[in-house]
């Protein structure tokens, strides 16, 4: 494997996206454009060149290195977020506030720690169409499997729970007079504004069809 770079070169923008309502001549924007050649691909296909851009300058060998590397780990990244929102419903809970969704997402985070670390210790439980795989190499979804009967022979911390009822909580029939606080999530464009949806008509009525 072989990586080569050039640096300052900048990229072609069009006013399209991002740069859509910009105004006057669109700015050069330098980085460093790396090239990756492999002599061989284990699946056997034509070991074509693979162009990355990244958007700093000056940058060192161990820049370079880190740059392609972590391009090479992004489908690791991307089964992280599925397992996070499929598996462990990192998305499920209906927050109201942004303190309570960052500590359900280090929640979330913790509970795959402790899928990594117990790799180990599950047996893997597979599917009939999956491959065998070492215990060491298990992923946190097949850990996941053999996780609870890992939860029931590992000891505890923490005391018995005590039982307890429920409180009565709201009447039945009435209604609740306090709205809930809403947060907009929103977003933001490459140039750093905030983006808003654009209104086409009123709420309520409908576009007249010209002619």
């Amino acid at each position: 494997m072989t990586a080569r770079a050039w640096d300052r070169l900048h990229p072609r923008l069009t006013k399209r996206a991002a740069w859509l309502d910009h105004d006057g001549p669109l700015p050069i924007i330098e980085g460093t454009v790396i090239r990756l050649n492999v002599e061989r691909l284990p699946s056997g296909r034509d070991n074509k060149p693979l162009w990355l851009w990244w958007s700093r300058i000056d940058a060192t060998p161990a820049d370079v290195d880190r740059c392609w590397q972590a391009f090479l780990r992004r489908f690791d990244l991307e089964h992280t977020f599925r397992l996070f929102k499929q598996t462990l419903g990192w998305t499920k809970p209906r927050l109201r506030i942004p303190e309570a969704a960052e500590r359900w997402t280090w929640l979330v985070i913790t509970a795959h720690t402790q899928l990594r670390l117990a790799r180990s210790l599950a047996v893997d439980l597979r599917r009939p169409w999956e491959k065998k795989t070492e215990p060491h190499k298990l992923t946190p979804a097949r850990v996941r499997r053999g996780f609870r009967n890992l939860h029931a022979k590992s000891p505890s911390p923490a005391s018995a729970p005590k039982p307890s009822r429920p409180g009565p909580g709201r009447p039945a029939g009435s209604k609740n007079r306090r709205s809930a606080a809403r947060h907009d999530v929103g977003r933001v464009l490459a140039t750093g504004e905030a983006y808003t949806r654009p209104s086409h008509h009123k709420k309520g009525t409908k576009p007249r069809r010209a002619g």
